[in-house]
């Protein structure tokens, strides 16, 4: 997060221009404005939000706001600017919009349309009996999402969620629903099981297992309980003595639906 950036997105003027109305809970698009600098972000009011059983604690906001922490802290993955900050219907979620292309990273096709490249999550059949394969692209800024929505234990990693940047990286949004003690992990980005952590990917889980100690850890207690804190450090510390992508558990659905 560019201090700009940073900037514009905590003390920001936001208006509301529309809502985004295939969101689950309220969900603002809103343009901001700091000191003549300009843009758009996304506004989730705490207001707005559903509870949720199995997300007793806290707010999905919070949890956004944590991830993004996560995120920032430790280098696995491109959170696009998010903080918590009241808002013209209260305190919630305000994350910067990014301007994104049209390439898609996750998608619906026949097997034989799956560019060389890419990695196939699942096959299955369309609704014409016709086979089809669940598949994403191959990107280091797509593999470090991944990393991070297994320390974050990402409950809904839709494909949806995985946007290609104007500006080249690879973004994730939506993590409203991470950071459960128990495991939760659904992803659409399977595509790595079994291979082994670059140097680089172990480098930063254990530059986050030093931080959740410190300042980063103490931080993070505005958004999470104690369990949740002690339950990411005990998925980055398993992570980093396996030191593989793991398989999908046998006891939860391990794919989001729908899947964008």
């Amino acid at each position: 997060m560019t201090e700009t950036s940073r900037d514009l997105v905590t003390r920001g003027k936001i208006d509301v221009e529309g809502r985004l109305v295939d969101a689950s809970n309220v969900t603002l698009f809103c343009t901001i404005e700091l000191d003549g600098v300009t843009g758009n972000v996304v506004y989730k009011p705490v207001s707005g939000e559903r509870p949720l059983w199995d997300f007793p604690d806290g707010t999905l906001a919070g949890r956004e706001v944590a991830t993004a922490m996560i995120a920032d802290a430790s280098g696995l993955g491109a959170i696009p600017p998010t903080v918590l900050r009241d808002g013209p219907f209260g305190p919630g979620m305000v994350q910067l919009w990014i301007e994104t292309t049209d390439e898609e990273l996750v998608d619906v096709r026949s097997p034989d349309s799956v560019p060389d490249d890419w990695r196939v999550v699942l096959h299955a059949h369309d609704r014409d009996g016709e086979p089809a394969v669940l598949a994403h692209a191959n990107r280091q800024g797509m593999r470090e999402l991944a990393v991070l929505d297994i320390v974050v234990n990402n409950t809904d990693r839709k494909g949806g969620h995985v946007l290609a940047g104007a500006d080249g990286r690879v973004y994730g949004v939506d993590h409203g629903i991470c950071l459960h003690t128990d495991p939760k992990l659904r992803t659409v980005l399977w595509g790595w099981i079994g291979e082994r952590l670059t140097e680089d990917e172990i480098g930063k889980l254990r530059g986050l297992r030093e931080k959740l100690d410190g300042e980063l850890g103490d931080a993070l207690g505005e958004h999470l309980s104690g369990f949740e804190i002690r339950a990411l450090a005990e998925r980055t510390e398993l992570l980093l003595a396996e030191a593989v992508f793991p398989e999908p558990g046998d006891d939860w659905r391990a794919i989001p639906w729908p899947l964008f």
